[in-house]
């Protein structure tokens, strides 16, 4: 199996190259990976933290131990690598860390030329980002390592009868630190014990968003009092549900703002377009009178954290076809959150659901019942809105359990 995966990941290797020349975000992918070994050149001979992330989430949940570490360890230098280009283009000026690059491709070669030059002194995987090569190097160069924030389920390969190449790669963690008594039970099952449930360090992040400012101008003036709808990450889908309810010659007294997650110009234009009710983009909102407009499309990136402060209301895209977005940065400022049907490999998601602070809709007619009902019912708006609040506050910790072990290990 081993064999058959190192020729996978030779394949895909060309593979990629190959449809990079139709495809914006391969090209990125392809493109990035060649400054990989140039930027971790610096890193040789220095004592080096290295953290690997899928994308955007999974680097929200690396950063409160990253900043912990810069005020604790601060002689440490910080590597950070990414999967996706979506993550890597939003956070590669991220301060704290003093290089930001692409994981290369899984091969052996690449794994062996990327630890000669890094060694860190610990690598630390978040979540879910499993690759073998990588981790079957660290193992036999025993540097110690960890997977924090870690989520798992039964149908994963390293649960199957025919999953033991994968299997065999978890040896080269030297502790989980999980999200739940699920994922302990799980690695239980495969004789792994070091295993710390420790939760989810994402909420240790987001709720220290509430200790900054998080007020904007140009959405103050918009806002003009009233009432508000924040739509994040946004797809297509998500939009048709949003375009229907706006439109609706009912819908008067209410503002909305719409952060897609693609902010190519076609796909911005098409939106505003499709949209009655008077309209401005964030690019030209310059000499406007905002408070004039009924919505307002945020075409540009890195600031929706700040916009959900503003909200009554969240709808989270994500959730009806391509991958649930993060909830979580609505739901620390108290508020009540909507998404999608398709949410159930989320755990954050299932619990709010579950609890009542966050409502899974399926089609137009549950979404619109939802938003009107929420509009007009500011009692049981204020109550779904702290359901979210204490779910925070009460999953805090993560961050602690795991800086306790860095603390004794380095």
């Amino acid at each position: 199996m081993k064999n058959v995966y190192c020729v996978l990941v030779s394949l895909s290797k060309y593979l990629l190259i190959f449809l990079a020349n139709f495809n914006k975000k391969l090209k990125l992918f392809v493109e990035g990976r060649k400054e990989t070994f140039s930027k971790i050149a610096v890193l040789k001979n220095h004592k080096t933290i290295w953290f690997h992330v899928a994308s955007l989430g999974e680097f929200e949940q690396a950063r409160p131990i990253i900043e912990e570490l810069k005020q604790t360890l601060n002689s440490y230098k910080i590597l950070v690598t990414f999967f996706s280009p979506s993550g890597y283009e939003i956070r590669k000026n991220y301060k704290l860390a003093d290089v930001i690059c692409y994981l290369p491709l899984d091969s052996k070669k690449n794994a062996q030329q990327f630890l000669e030059i890094v060694n860190p002194k610990m690598a630390i995987f978040v979540k879910y980002e499993f690759w073998p090569n990588f981790l079957y190097e660290l193992k036999s160069k025993e540097i110690p390592t960890l997977l924090v924030s870690g989520i798992l389920r039964e149908n994963q390969l390293f649960f199957k009868s025919y999953g033991s190449f994968m299997r065999n790669s978890l040896q080269a963690f030297h502790h989980f630190f999980m999200q739940n008594e699920i994922s302990r039970e799980l690695l239980a099952s495969i004789n792994l014990e070091n295993v710390t449930v420790a939760g989810d360090t994402r909420f240790d992040r987001v709720s220290k968003i509430l200790q900054q400012d998080n007020s904007l101008d140009f959405i103050s003036q918009f806002k003009d009092n009233k009432y508000t709808v924040v739509a994040g990450s946004t797809w297509p889908e998500d939009e048709e549900l949003l375009i229907d309810y706006i439109n609706n010659d009912s819908v008067e007294n209410e503002k909305f703002i719409i952060a897609p997650h693609n902010i190519n110009d076609e796909a911005i234009q098409k939106l505003k377009n499709s949209i009655v009710k008077k309209t401005v983009l964030f690019s030209n909102k310059a000499n406007t009178g905002l408070k004039e407009y009924q919505v307002f499309i945020i075409d540009t990136i890195g600031i929706l954290t700040k916009i959900y402060a503003a909200a009554d209301l969240a709808y989270v895209g994500g959730g009806l076809k391509t991958g649930l977005h993060n909830i979580l940065e609505p739901a620390t400022f108290g508020i009540p959150v909507i998404i999608g049907h398709k949410f159930d490999k989320f755990k954050e998601a299932v619990d709010l659901v579950e609890i009542g602070g966050c409502i899974s809709i399926q089609n137009q007619k549950e979404f619109t019942q939802n938003l009107i009902h929420l509009r007009d019912d500011k009692n049981d708006r204020t109550l779904t809105g702290t359901i979210n609040k204490k779910y925070i506050k009460d999953n805090l910790g993560a961050t602690e359990y795991i800086m306790n072990y860095l603390n004794t290990h380095l």
